[in-house]
């Protein structure tokens, strides 16, 4: 069937928005659990309002009485460059997207490693829709909760820039105005992905967390359906754990949108496939290079 340019046009003027959190969320990582080691405890919700409606303790045991605890080891390292070619619906390479791990520093006082992503469309598609985007997310290395994620958008001629500090209910924030409060264990979509890098998935079947993707605050569930699936991609043949992923909002499932990802059963667990259906259209992210 040949290319409709005009229904690609009237499809992206009305779902802008519903694109641009694909672009964000569903391409980049497929979204978002608090994924700590060893833990297969849900996380309860606070108030999707973003505000606190009760205060923690400060004294013993409160926010302020945060117990020394060991850095987690991860899987990735500073340095590390993976690089995806992304396809959608009958384009194979609308777009390319670059997952790095710039640095690993303090952030007002707590570890924190600093993950990007980057994205740009590709021809034919750039020409429907011009996006430059990248994502900073500062992650917490202790806790693996989201600490401060920053949003460099350039979309369509359009720029928008953002820095958010996410903070949980009654705790004080060392970082400057604005803060987002978010339920305990939050995610931002970037650090999501490398969370779930740090799981085990051939003992881990299945978890549950919030993600709060820049608006909103979802939760999201991640289960293994595979762990020892063979996957080939550009970037070469790998053995990789299936996850599926899927979100809720208010407690029901957001419809339409079903996500799928591999992590390869190395020492890294590399993210090599992700794949969704959308309401605008199936997507594909392969690896093409292995980390440098």
């Amino acid at each position: 069937m040949p290319f409709d340019r005009d229904r690609f046009r009237i499809v992206t003027s009305k779902d802008r928005y519903r694109l641009r959190v694909f672009l964000e969320v569903a391409v980049f990582l497929f979204l978002a659990l608090v994924l700590r080691a060893g833990s297969n405890s849900r996380v309860v919700w606070a108030e999707r309002d973003h505000q606190a409606h009760h205060r923690t303790p400060s004294g013993p045991g409160g926010a302020s009485a945060r117990v020394k605890e060991k850095e987690l080891s991860m899987p990735f390292r500073v340095g590390e460059s993976l690089h995806y070619r992304v396809g959608w619906a009958t384009f194979g390479s609308a777009a390319s997207l670059e997952l790095s791990v710039p640095e690993r520093r303090e952030l007002f006082g707590r570890p924190a490693w600093h993950l990007r992503a980057l994205m740009h469309t590709e021809s034919p598609v750039r020409s429907l829709f011009a996006i430059d985007d990248q994502f900073d997310s500062y992650t917490d290395a202790v806790t693996l909760e989201s600490r401060q994620y920053e949003m460099y958008l350039n979309e369509m001629g359009r720029r928008e820039d953002a820095v958010l500090h996410l903070i949980r209910p009654g705790e004080t924030s060392r970082a400057p105005a604005p803060n987002v409060v978010v339920p305990p264990g939050t995610r931002d979509p970037v650090g999501a992905l490398y969370a779930l890098r740090s799981v085990d998935w051939q003992r881990t079947p299945e978890f549950q967390a919030p993600l709060y993707d820049g608006h909103d605050v979802y939760q999201a569930s991640a289960k293994c359906e595979n762990s020892a699936e063979p996957v080939a991609v550009a970037a070469g043949s790998f053995q990789a754990s299936r996850i599926s992923i899927r979100l809720f909002e208010n407690g029901q499932e957001v419809p339409k949108l079903n996500f799928t990802i591999w992590l390869a059963n190395d020492a890294s667990r590399t993210p090599v496939e992700i794949q969704a259906e959308l309401p605008f259209g199936s997507v594909r992210a392969e690896l093409t290079s292995p980390s440098r």
